[in-house]
């Protein structure tokens, strides 16, 4: 913090010794132009470990749980977090946390990949198991009967667990050769899942595709290619209006948009956000969108929130790596973190997108 100050006014010294050296004939206009630049504010919110912000408009938030990208953008932070708004760790222990989806019943499920399960966790209840063994489960969501949909590694297939607890499996092949690892998912309102297919979780002897794709399986069952140009593709969501399609990439360190067609097919991609910072852990992965378009997608530092233009609003720091989110509680303002070996959640005041294409 200390350099970054120094090093901000150490450039504004300079400047005004540069000033001084092409009009040496007037030192009033120098001490001038030199206090005014001494007295340009400072955009940038800079956090201390206390988690102070050196602003006049900081915003409290136990556990440097929030962090301003840029000082003119403190309202529109405001919109969606609260000033004493708190990073809550609910659970711990577990291996590695993915695929957290919000259950309309009241609960909470997650993956833990390498325990090879899925957990379920209630307010005021002890974890337990909600599905083992899951395939060594990575993402999850819901469609629109509100049964869970998964990606899953080890059995490399989409699976769904009907309200009986029987596992039907959706898609494992595409043109007869084994999907690479079925990782993250989101399901539209007209019953179509799309799907990212990294080759996280197996050995590069068993890829028999050749590619990373991102996929669509149609109402009555079609699998479709959409996109095959990824290095990793991972999180994956849908903007409140189903017309764009966000996709990150977990080796480049970005977001890719797309807009979706009439067929639910995709175009007009391009680079949406970059997200890296090489000081911080984490990269993008888990992604979710709420009601007003914001995107958040995990990333280095923790989970990074985008304005639907693509700027960034912010970071809401986590102590542990984070490797996916979703929305949850009755009214969907509570965000939910899967992070390492723990499970978060932080109330913001905004409601976000609920899964299973339920708007």
């Amino acid at each position: 913090m200390e350099r970054a100050i120094l090093k901000y006014f150490t450039q504004a010294n300079i400047t005004s010794i540069e000033i001084n050296h092409k009009d040496k004939m007037s030192s009033i206009k120098f001490w001038i132009v030199r206090l005014t630049i001494l007295l340009i504010p400072v955009i940038t919110i800079i956090y201390n470990d206390s988690s102070k912000a050196i602003n006049n408009e900081s915003i409290i938030c136990n556990n440097n749980c929030f962090q301003s990208a840029q000082a003119s953008l403190i309202e529109n932070l405001q919109e969606i977090i609260g000033k004493d708004t708190q990073l809550e760790k609910i659970a711990e222990g577990f291996k590695f946390t993915e695929g957290p989806v919000w259950h309309p019943e009241g609960f909470l499920v997650f993956s833990d990949i390498p325990e090879n399960t899925i957990y379920q966790w209630q307010p005021n209840q002890e974890v337990k198991v909600f599905r083992r063994p899951s395939g060594n489960a990575n993402g999850n969501t819901l469609d629109l009967q509100g049964r869970l949909i998964t990606g899953e590694h080890s059995n490399r297939r989409v699976s769904r667990t009907e309200k009986d607890g029987k596992i039907v499996t959706l898609v494992d092949k595409y043109n007869g050769k084994r999907l690479n690892s079925p990782n993250d998912l989101v399901v539209k309102s007209d019953g179509s899942i799309y799907f990212t297919d990294p080759p996280f979780g197996i050995k590069s002897e068993q890829e028999e595709l050749g590619f990373y794709g991102v996929y669509r399986i149609s109402p009555d069952g079609k699998l479709t290619l959409l996109v095959d140009y990824f290095v990793r593709p991972n999180g994956i969501a849908l903007s409140p209006d189903e017309t764009k399609l966000y996709v990150n990439d977990s080796e480049k360190g970005h977001i890719r948009i797309f807009d979706v067609k009439s067929d639910g097919t995709l175009e007009n991609g391009k680079i949406f956000a970059e997200l890296k910072d090489p000081n911080k852990q984490g990269v993008p992965d888990g992604m979710k969108v709420d009601l007003e378009g914001n995107v958040y997608s995990t990333g280095p530092g923790g989970v990074w929130v985008f304005s639907p233009s693509g700027k960034l609003l912010g970071i809401i720091s986590v102590p542990e790596k984070v490797a996916n989110l979703a929305w949850g509680n009755d009214d969907y303002k509570t965000l939910y973190l899967t992070a390492s070996k723990s499970l978060y959640r932080i109330t913001l005041k905004v409601t976000g997108v609920r899964p299973g294409g339920i708007r």
